[in-house]
């Protein structure tokens, strides 16, 4: 199982990990957050976030670790390239609730596999939402009178 630790800006790391917790509880205690502060130095938030990901690794079966961050090229994701070798410890940006999620329910995997599934989650969970229609509404909005609109009729 790989370790897991977000970075993002304040307080969303927080409050993606209270997130899993929702979702998660039983594991959410292999997530480790840290929230990016625009007033904390940058060395600090290094020093800190390297603390996170040894408590990570510590977590993982494999010494692996996967970081996610919110944003590419913010400052979350520069600190987490830093603490990444590319091979034990990978970073995907872009986080979401689907990706973390995803990666929670199979952080069993190996870690390439792992980064995998956040990617796919990520993705799979954008989508646009047509809206519902009204409880009331008894003809679908640009229908002419006599249109048929039978569930059972002309079925494919």
């Amino acid at each position: 199982m790989a370790g897991l630790l977000i970075i993002a800006h304040a307080p969303l790391a927080s409050a993606l990990k209270a997130a899993a917790g929702h979702a998660f509880p039983e594991a959410v205690h292999r997530v480790q957050a840290c929230d990016v502060v625009a007033q904390v130095a940058l060395e600090d938030v290094e020093t800190q976030a390297r603390l996170l990901l040894q408590q990570a690794l510590r977590m993982s079966s494999r010494c692996e670790a996967l970081i996610l961050t919110d944003a590419f090229g913010a400052t979350p994701s520069n600190i987490a390239q830093r603490l990444a070798d590319g091979v034990h410890v990978k970073v995907v940006t872009g986080v979401n609730v689907p990706m973390l999620w995803r990666t929670m329910n199979y952080a069993d995997e190996p870690l390439e596999m792992l980064v995998a599934r956040a990617l796919a989650g990520a993705t799979q969970g954008v989508m646009q939402v047509a809206p519902a229609r009204p409880q009331n509404q008894t003809q679908t909005l640009g229908a002419r009178p006599g249109d048929d609109f039978d569930a059972n009729k002309d079925q494919q």
